[in-house]
């Protein structure tokens, strides 16, 4: 019995370790509102049964771990805590160049109004929890609300985005109707020309609804190549084969654009996603890192004609998903990845529309270091960060970006262009969906 209970103390002390370590994961974030106390808790309470139960050594040894995981979780708490002050309070020089790149979720109102009405943000990402107990005019009028603090402080139109692709992922129905997903209208074989007709419809009807709650970009379509078998055991969110239009490139082609013009045709961007594709891709980028090791001339015969073509006759973000192109960039992520943004999105494909992160608070991104992988991706030619999942990683993300753009870390030309390309954006938005 003894030596049972010594091994799961241990036991018990490495995890909290592991956790003291890990403070803040996003995969823990129903556990945030108390769980630096919880954590604290937990050690001192192993810490008691320690002195009680094992001997001097082990005690001593057992206790320190313990007490030193405390401390590192207080410390945890303390700096997230001075970080949303500074941002609270004003005192980051700076912080308003580089918030005009992140694109954020939000659960507390009056903290979002506040990173809005000064212009921290550039975007709001609006999703299920944010419907909580809501009317569709509720949330509407909280958008039209945020708009109006936009407007009033001089400010550019927030950029209000949705995850609405119909079908498996519609993070908006209800309230609003739940659609197929787009590759239901390659039912009954249509040809061509009546494929672009459907998609250009669905798009519009879709785009409507979006444009009359306040959304103006959509991260839609997915025109991953759809893969050949299902997916991984362990693929509990990305599951592309069942959100995919078609595994033919030339039809995923015509309903991403029927689809995107209509979206544009109610004053609603469309976002081309997940280059550079993640149809083969076994791993789930939300928990898992991964790597796409196709041949670049198979990549690009028929991975990336989607987003080619797709780009190059409309306004569509592209989406960067986060896996290493091995053929590229063995080492980086493509959004931290000069070879891929600045040799072959910007040179070779010469595309200079918007690009956006995929959620920087999934583990493929966040594991490398959140604030690495935000400062890279700047550097690299990125336009938006997306914090949609764990929102309160907003304030360590303007803390260190501000750190960075004021001791020259982040490259002032990038910086420039990438506005110039927002800006851009914002000039088609402002005459299809005008401020309040």
């Amino acid at each position: 019995m003894r030596k049972g209970l010594s091994a799961l103390l241990w036991l018990a002390t490495l995890l909290l370790a592991v956790w003291a370590w890990n403070l803040k994961d996003p995969h823990l974030l129903a556990l945030r509102p108390y769980e630096s106390a919880l954590l604290i808790g937990l050690c001192l309470l192993l810490a008691l049964l320690f002195q009680r139960y094992q001997g001097r050594r082990a005690c001593v040894l057992g206790m320190a771990v313990l007490l030193g995981s405390a401390g590192f979780s207080a410390y945890g708490e303390w700096t997230l805590q001075r970080q949303k002050a500074a941002v609270q309070a004003g005192e980051l020089s700076g912080a308003r160049v580089v918030g005009a790149h992140l694109l954020v979720g939000y659960s507390d109102l009056d903290e979002l109004r506040m990173l809005v009405g000064r212009g921290l943000v550039a975007g709001v990402f609006i999703t299920r929890r944010n419907l909580q107990e809501k009317t569709f005019k509720q949330l509407q009028a909280e958008i039209v609300e945020l708009q109006q603090l936009r407007h009033a402080a001089g400010l550019p139109a927030l950029l209000i985005a949705s995850d609405q692709e119909g079908g498996l992922v519609s993070h908006l129905s209800p309230p609003l109707p739940q659609r197929a997903p787009l590759a239901s209208l390659l039912a009954d074989s249509p040809n061509t020309a009546q494929q672009l007709r459907r998609a250009e419809q669905y798009g519009a009807v879709q785009g409507a609804e979006l444009a009359r709650l306040g959304i103006n970009l959509n991260f839609s379509p997915v025109v991953d190549i759809k893969p050949e078998t299902p997916g991984q055991l362990l693929d509990f969110h990305s599951r592309i084969s069942q959100r995919a239009i078609a595994s033919d490139p030339g039809t995923v082609s015509t309903i991403a654009l029927g689809y995107s013009r209509g979206l544009q045709s109610q004053g609603v961007l469309p976002t081309l996603k997940h280059f550079p594709g993640l149809g083969r891709v076994s791993a789930d980028t939300h928990h898992f890192s991964a790597s796409l090791d196709a041949p670049l001339a198979e990549l690009n015969q028929r991975d990336w004609r989607p987003f080619r073509e797709v780009a190059g006759q409309t306004h569509a973000l592209i989406m960067l998903g986060h896996v290493v192109l091995s053929a590229i960039d063995p080492d980086n992520l493509v959004a931290t990845s000069p070879r891929v943004i600045e040799d072959l999105l910007r040179g070779q494909w010469q595309h200079q529309g918007v690009l956006i992160t995929d959620d920087l608070t999934m583990a493929a991104a966040y594991n490398r270091g959140l604030c690495t992988v935000a400062i890279g991706a700047l550097n690299a030619g990125v336009d938006l960060l997306l914090v949609s999942y764990d929102h309160e990683k907003v304030y360590p993300l303007l803390d260190c970006l501000s750190q960075a753009q004021a001791n020259g870390t982040l490259d002032r030309k990038q910086l420039e262009r990438s506005t110039q390309r927002l800006a851009e954006q914002q000039s088609w938005l402002s005459e299809t969906y005008p401020q309040p």
